[in-house]
């Protein structure tokens, strides 16, 4: 009877409790809901208020505002490739079996996950500077190299008075300390990451944090600390590049500068040595001493002769990308002239021209033309989550300031001056064998600086069938290797959907 009594009571206690949690929950509920009513009805009021005072543009209106040629050239989650009048667009999926797809979706992903953590981005952070702030610090320029000591620039706190002053700067890849020869009760954290300052003094303050030093301890190429700076009401924050920088690479041109100390010409040949000997003798013509190079992956190489030629040979049919690789590799001049083994120098085919454009501009490619057409054309990358779209539109950007002749372009025809250390930086690929052009620039886009000049110009040689019985057996060979191949052309779609991680191509 006496458990009984106990558990009622107890029973009893219990559903009092729970009575009490139920109404409170209800309160709060109802609470909550008057609250919102008029908070919704306040952001109701400024959405209302400002779609009938500070209207955006309409979609189609800001689009047409910032179209450039005939792209819409900001950001956005997805990019794609439109059909439009003479715009040809190939989606790079239709170029894959589709059996194949998901794992190679997969792959890809892998190795641009590997290429972000190789090649991390310098604005992975966006910082938004707080109004009024008392806190002086430095915005940008603040560099370090790997393991090496800095003051860092511009701290300070103004403009506020309390009694007792406190601030504490903080960082992730590297130690903070103060020059300033004070005591451990006003600066601590000395040699660590975080560093805190205590003081009623201001001008003591700003004396300490006038002297504050960065160490960078982590041995990093590129990387961006993000320090915060901290007062008792406010905080910034601003980025310390830890970078280092690489060693020059000069090329001496010796003391007279002649051309021949500063250019070297380079080809690459197939089977064709009549046209390669007529492109050589128009080149001693007009450059008598200039070294010439050949890459040669002909099945029976010819000798080729002559004084300053350096003649290369590789496996029959390595192929185009292959053939240049080989050649700038050889060359020890600062710069190096491409031409095709059918071109023909010309009175107009004035390399010193190109040669002033690159000494005087930070281009690092500069075309000419054959025959009078320039080809040069632009390259439009536009970024997507998943992936990228590329444009190509043929054309230039604008004018080559101080070149009237010339203009700034992503891609050039297939005779140009270049730097020979950046051209080495970006590479051939020699998986292109037959037809491939601008695709070295599409891997040299954000690497290569570019510009054509109209007014430099080399020949082409007749492209009449050979009188010569001999002669027309080799061009038809040639041609049997030359010809782009549906197998090619699909070969190299599918390079730009897993090399370059595009989504779709288009070209006008």
């Amino acid at each position: 009877m006496l458990k009984q009594l106990l558990f009622t009571k107890s029973l009893q206690s219990s559903m009092k409790y729970f009575l009490i949690l139920v109404s409170c929950i209800i309160v709060v509920f109802l609470v909550s809901i008057f609250w919102q009513r008029p908070v919704e009805n306040q952001i109701k009021g400024e959405i209302s208020e400002v779609r009938s005072d500070m209207k955006l543009l309409s979609p189609e209106k800001y689009k047409s505002l910032f179209t450039y040629n005939g792209i819409w050239p900001a950001p956005k989650n997805q990019c794609e490739c439109t059909k439009a009048d003479h715009i040809h667009v190939h989606q790079l999926e239709d170029y894959i079996d589709k059996k194949d797809l998901p794992l190679m979706k997969e792959r890809r992903q892998r190795e641009f996950e590997h290429y972000q953590k190789r090649y991390p981005s310098m604005t992975q952070d966006l910082v938004i500077a707080k109004p009024n702030m008392p806190l002086s610090y430095p915005i940008q320029g603040v560099e370090v190299m790997p393991l090496h000591t800095i003051m860092i620039p511009g701290l300070g706190l103004h403009g506020v008075t309390e009694e007792k002053y406190q601030v504490i700067l903080q960082a992730s890849l590297g130690t903070l300390n103060t020059l300033a020869d004070v005591s451990d009760d006003v600066v601590s954290g000395r040699g660590k990451k975080k560093l805190l300052i205590l003081t009623s003094d201001v001008k003591l303050l700003n004396f300490i944090l006038k002297h504050v030093t960065y160490t960078s301890v982590v041995y990093q190429l590129t990387a961006v600390d993000m320090m915060s700076f901290e007062s008792k009401q406010h905080v910034a924050q601003f980025p310390v590049i830890i970078r280092q920088p690489s060693l020059p690479k000069l090329f001496d041109p010796g003391a007279d500068r002649k051309i021949s100390s500063l250019v070297t010409i380079t080809t690459k040949t197939f089977l064709r040595y009549h046209k390669l000997r007529l492109l050589i003798k128009s080149i001693r013509q007009y450059y008598p001493d200039i070294k010439i190079i050949i890459a040669d992956d002909s099945e029976v190489p010819e000798k080729i002769d002559g004084e300053n030629v350096e003649h290369y040979i590789m496996p029959f049919g390595k192929g185009w990308f292959a053939g240049r690789n080989l050649a700038i590799s050889q060359v020890t001049t600062k710069y190096y002239l491409w031409v095709d083994d059918d071109f023909l120098f010309t009175e107009n085919t004035k390399i010193e021209k190109l040669l002033d454009v690159l000494e005087r501009t930070n281009l690092d490619v500069v075309g000419g033309s054959v025959n009078g057409d320039t080809y040069s054309f632009q390259l439009l990358y536009e970024q997507g989550d998943d992936s990228g779209c590329l444009h190509l539109r043929y054309g230039s950007f604008h004018r080559l300031e101080g070149f009237p002749n010339c203009v700034v372009s992503s891609g050039v025809v297939n005779f140009f001056l270049a730097h020979t250390d950046k051209s080495r930086h970006v590479g051939y690929d020699p998986l292109l064998q037959r037809v491939a052009h601008s695709e070295f620039f599409m891997d040299g886009l954000g690497i290569l600086l570019v510009g054509s000049c109209a007014d430099v110009s080399i020949g082409h040689q007749d492209h009449n069938p050979a009188s010569d019985p001999k002669l027309t057996k080799v061009e038809d060979q040639y041609k049997r290797f030359r010809t782009n191949t549906e197998a090619q052309v699909q070969f190299k779609l599918f390079l730009h959907y897993f090399k370059n991680r595009l989504k779709c191509y288009s070209t006008r």
